[in-house]
């Protein structure tokens, strides 16, 4: 018996971990919303390439209201370190310092493994639009997608306005990063590039720059979809183990 309660506790807690790894479509998001964040002339970490990465992500809601249409340009990447993942992350960018973004947007505490399928972005961070839709291979590089996962309702736990983005080497340093605001809809796309930080939400003093390392953001491979379709099968067998204990 203490053996049937044990594999019932086990297969208890995966199947509650499964559940909270999963983002809902996001309906209603309101129309005429337009959100863009431009990176800076200045990079935070300094790599093999001049002055810093240019670039921008305008987000706006589409047609249909589900979801967040993005429209992604990068140019002037380094010469090497890649493919380079980009993430909406938590917190906006304070004095150029990208660590003050903290981790990813993840209101499902999905957390960082398995890592993003692309297969099933349902079961991504909310914040992993690299893992969801693709990593930077290209120079110049640009995409245009649908995240059906991300809102531009303010009060959301999915919302992204008042974040911002984190521009990665593979490794997960970060190189550069930059803040959401908010724009007029019918405003041309920005340059590629731009020498501020707007902060979208009010902020204190600007901390002292720390090292650009973060250690804690995923570097994005496709391994996850084996976890989550092996997890009906070990539940499988998790019953019958039980039937046998019984």
């Amino acid at each position: 018996m203490r053996f049937a309660r044990a594999i019932a506790a086990v297969l208890s807690a995966a199947v509650a971990h499964a559940a909270s790894q999963n983002a809902r479509p996001i309906t209603g998001n309101p129309k005429g919303v337009r959100y863009t964040a431009t990176l800076p002339e200045d990079p935070f970490f300094h790599g093999d390439f001049d002055g810093n990465v240019e670039g921008f992500i305008t987000a706006e809601t589409p047609d249909d209201g589900v979801g967040v249409k993005f429209t992604v340009h990068f140019e002037n990447l380094p010469k090497s370190g890649g493919p380079f993942p980009y993430h909406i992350h938590v917190k906006p960018v304070v004095g150029g310092n990208c660590t003050q973004t903290l981790a990813h947007l993840d209101p499902f505490e999905r957390g960082e493994k398995p890592p993003c399928a692309s297969s099933a972005p349902e079961t991504c961070q909310v914040g992993d639009l690299a893992g969801k839709h693709g990593m930077v291979t290209a120079d110049p590089f640009q995409a245009e997608y649908v995240d059906k996962f991300v809102s531009l309702k303010e009060g959301d736990a999915e919302f992204m306005g008042n974040r911002s983005f984190v521009f990665h080497f593979a490794n997960t340093t970060r190189i550069t990063c930059a803040n959401f605001v908010k724009v007029d809809v019918g405003a041309p796309y920005p340059s590629a590039s731009s020498s501020v930080y707007p902060v979208p939400t009010a902020s204190g003093a600007t901390p002292a720059r720390p090292a650009a390392t973060d250690s804690t953001v995923p570097f994005v491979v496709s391994a996850a979809s084996k976890a989550h379709t092996t997890l009906p099968f070990v539940a499988i067998a998790g019953v019958a183990l039980l039937a046998f204990a019984g």
